[in-house]
C-alpha cells in the first residue's frame, strides 16, 4: 500500500498556515453568523475591508475584533472600495496603524463600481509603494499572465488572480490562462473572486493553486455555516486531488478490469 504524500503548509511571506481556505467577513446577517461560518470553514486567514469596518476605532458599535480575535486568526486588511493607487496606500497604513504595526495586506485596486474589475496600471503602482515601504502585499489582480508576473517583479508575496468577477459565482471562467500564471510563478497563486460553489475551489486547488479566498459564496448562501464546511473539505479534497496527480485523460475507453486470465463462459 502507497504511503499518503505528506503535505506542506501553505507559506506566505514566511507565515506558516495549515488552512489554504482564506475568508471574508462581509454580507453576513451579523457578527455572530460571521464568528460561526469563519469557525465552520477553517480557515487560518480572515480578510476584511478596511474603509468598511469598526476595529474600534468607532466605540459604542460592533467591533469585528470580538467575532474574529486576532488571537486566534491573522488578519488580512484589505483595500475593497479604493480606485487609485493612493487611495489603497493610504488605506493600508491606516490598517497598520489600526493593528499595531501588522504589515501583512491585501491590495485591490478597483476599475469601476460595476464589473469591480481591478485597475491593473493603479495596481502596479500601489504594489511597488506598499512593497518598498514595508508591506508584505497580497493582490487581487486579473487573470493576466503577464500582470500576474509583473507584480511578482515588484515584490508581492502572493497573486491573487480573479476566478470570475467578485461575487458572480461563476466559477473559474479561464482557467488556461490560470494555469499559466501557476506554471510560470514563484510566489503562492490564490484564486480570488467568482467562486460560487465547492466544486469551483475544488477545481481551483486540483490545477495547482496554493489556495483560494472567497467571501460571496458563504455569506450568500441559504445555509452560509453548512456552505462554509464544505467548502473546507472542497480545499483539503482539491488538493489532495492535485497531490496525488490525476489519470491522464484518453481519447479511447479502458477497461477497469483486464481481460487476461478472465472466466470464458
Amino acid at each position: 500500500m502507497s504511503q499518503l504524500i505528506q503535505d506542506t503548509p501553505l507559506i506566505v511571506a514566511g507565515r506558516r498556515f495549515a488552512s489554504r481556505l482564506l475568508v471574508g467577513t462581509g454580507k453576513y446577517r451579523d457578527f455572530d453568523e460571521t464568528a460561526s461560518a469563519i469557525a465552520a470553514s477553517g480557515a487560518d486567514v480572515v480578510t476584511f475591508a478596511v474603509r468598511r469596518t469598526n476595529l474600534g476605532q468607532n466605540p459604542g458599535e460592533p467591533n469585528l475584533l470580538d467575532a474574529v480575535p486576532p488571537s486566534r486568526y491573522t488578519l488580512l486588511p484589505n483595500t475593497a472600495g479604493c480606485y487609485t493607487a493612493r487611495d489603497a496606500v493610504r488605506t493600508c497604513k491606516l490598517a497598520r496603524e489600526l493593528l499595531d504595526g501588522h504589515n501583512l495586506v491585501k491590495l485591490e485596486v478597483l476599475g469601476d463600481d460595476k464589473t469591480l474589475y481591478p485597475n491593473v496600471v493603479e495596481t502596479l503602482a500601489a504594489a511597488e509603494t506598499l512593497v518598498n515601504d514595508g508591506f508584505d502585499v497580497m493582490v487581487y489582480t486579473s487573470d493576466d499572465p503577464i500582470v500576474a508576473k509583473e507584480l511578482e517583479k515588484r515584490g508581492c508575496c502572493a497573486v491573487m488572480p480573479l476566478g470570475s468577477l467578485i461575487g458572480s459565482g461563476n466559477g473559474l471562467l479561464n482557467p488556461a490562462t490560470l494555469a499559466i500564471i501557476l506554471e510560470q510563478a514563484e510566489v503562492p497563486v490564490l484564486v480570488d473572486a467568482g467562486i460560487g460553489t465547492a466544486s469551483d475551489a475544488a477545481l481551483a486547488m486540483e490545477m495547482g493553486c496554493d489556495g483560494v479566498l472567497m467571501n460571496s459564496a458563504i455569506a450568500h448562501a441559504r445555509h452560509p455555516v453548512m456552505m462554509a464546511n464544505a467548502m473546507r473539505k472542497a480545499i483539503e479534497a482539491g488538493r489532495e486531488a492535485f497531490l496525488a496527480e490525476r489519470m491522464p485523460r484518453r481519447q479511447s475507453a479502458s477497461p477497469s478490469s483486464p481481460f487476461a486470465g478472465r472466466i470464458n463462459g
